[in-house]
């Protein structure tokens, strides 16, 4: 089979999962998971179970007890916001995770040509369109996400968001600041 199925057992290699085709980013910049999360467009809580679950944990600065910030960089949110996609498109969580360890292990090098496709129950990674047309043609293709097209919208949105930002507040942070006002 020309596209590789997003099963079985993978060994992790964090540091190869998207290394070409990002903008250039400083690997010590975080974003606080309130931004992170906006930018990903998903929940505080959905941030925070991801990552106690590690299904996406930060690389620039994981929790370390009460209090501490957990920081995210741009290869976080992006696999945060692709989750995302795969999660509104009914994919299940198991399957999401074994597609994520997958991309870990492929160290894919051309972001833009990337395409996760997927018949609803597993998830395909296609790294030339010859592969889409291919899994498309067998009538197992239901629909794909094109890698770099949400790079490009992570890039974007983040654009908008100063890293950092003291300004950024989890829910529950929000919800303590409404309650003492």
């Amino acid at each position: 089979m020309t596209a590789r199925e997003a099963t079985g057992d993978s060994p992790f290699a964090a540091d190869l999962l998207f290394t070409d085709g990002l903008p250039q980013m400083d690997d010590e910049v975080g974003y606080r998971g309130a931004v992170a999360a906006r930018a990903a467009g998903i929940t505080y809580r959905q941030l925070d179970y991801w990552a106690r679950t590690e299904l996406v944990e930060p690389t620039v600065r994981g929790a370390s007890g009460s209090g501490s910030q957990r920081l995210y960089g741009f290869r976080d949110i992006l696999v945060l916001k692709l989750v995302k996609r795969l999660l509104d498109t009914g994919i299940s969580l198991q399957q999401i995770r074994t597609a994520v360890e997958q991309l870990r292990a492929s160290g894919i090098r051309d972001l833009a040509g990337t395409t996760l496709m997927s018949d609803g129950a597993s998830v395909y990674l296609c790294t030339s369109n010859d592969e889409v047309i291919d899994l498309v043609s067998r009538g197992q293709g239901v629909f794909g996400i094109a890698v770099g097209k949400v790079l490009r919208e992570v890039e974007t949105t983040l654009v908008e968001f100063d890293p950092q930002a003291p300004d950024a507040q989890d829910d529950l942070a929000a919800r303590r600041a409404a309650r003492t006002a």
